[in-house]
């Protein structure tokens, strides 16, 4: 879809992290009950998972009618959201569920790994629209994300294979993002002499065109 179009952040925000904490709000509400369904019986966690399956994809459809546009990173995760969420109400097993996180972070070190060892960038062909860097940048921030993507998954599976499913499920919801976010933040403070000003490279072209 090439017809983007701006929205106000705030909305973008709201459509892009609702969703999981609304999955961590009704969590804690229901975690302790047990459902039935078609003779099944579901704990609070199974039902919570498959509650947010359709909400992400509702809050990705008026993400893609405000803005014209969805991003790869976007996509993959709503689709491991349902390929998973599934598995895990079909089997009626929340480690499905809670795998899809290592999946997730293991997948996104391994595809940035490979453009890696080709000596490429896959985050550029990714971000480059969002944060115009030149090609040195993009090769030192894509390997620095493909440790941080693959600690991530590592830390994942410990989490949830030897702690509680609450502390997994705040963790997910919050840790994670947090932890992403500011390794991002610190990421562009300190490549800040690869980016590129787009603005001062158009004045000067104009300068001397002139």
């Amino acid at each position: 879809m090439t017809d983007k179009r701006d929205v106000n952040p705030w909305i973008k925000q709201i459509l892009e992290l609702g969703p999981p904490l609304l999955f961590f709000v009704v969590y804690l509400q229901i975690k302790d009950n047990t459902y039935t369904f078609a003779g099944t019986e579901y704990d609070g966690f199974i039902v919570a998972a498959a509650g947010f399956v359709p909400v992400i994809l509702i809050a990705m459809a008026i993400l893609w009618r405000l803005t014209g546009k969805l991003s790869k990173i976007q996509v993959l995760t709503a689709f491991m959201v349902v390929f998973f969420g599934g598995l895990t109400v079909w089997f009626n097993n929340d480690a499905f569920f809670k795998m899809k996180t290592t999946i997730v972070y293991g997948l996104f070190a391994l595809l940035l790994g490979i453009g890696l060892l080709r000596g490429q960038s896959w985050l550029a062909y990714v971000m480059e629209d969002m944060m115009p860097m030149r090609q040195e940048g993009w090769m030192i921030l894509t390997r620095r994300l493909t440790f941080a993507f693959a600690g991530m998954a590592v830390a994942n599976e410990i989490i949830w294979r030897t702690m509680s499913t609450e502390t997994w499920v705040t963790l997910e919801t919050f840790a994670f993002p947090i932890f992403l976010f500011a390794f991002l933040m610190l990421q562009i403070t300190t490549l800040q002499k690869y980016l590129i000003d787009e603005d001062a490279e158009d004045s000067s072209d104009t300068s001397e065109e002139s």
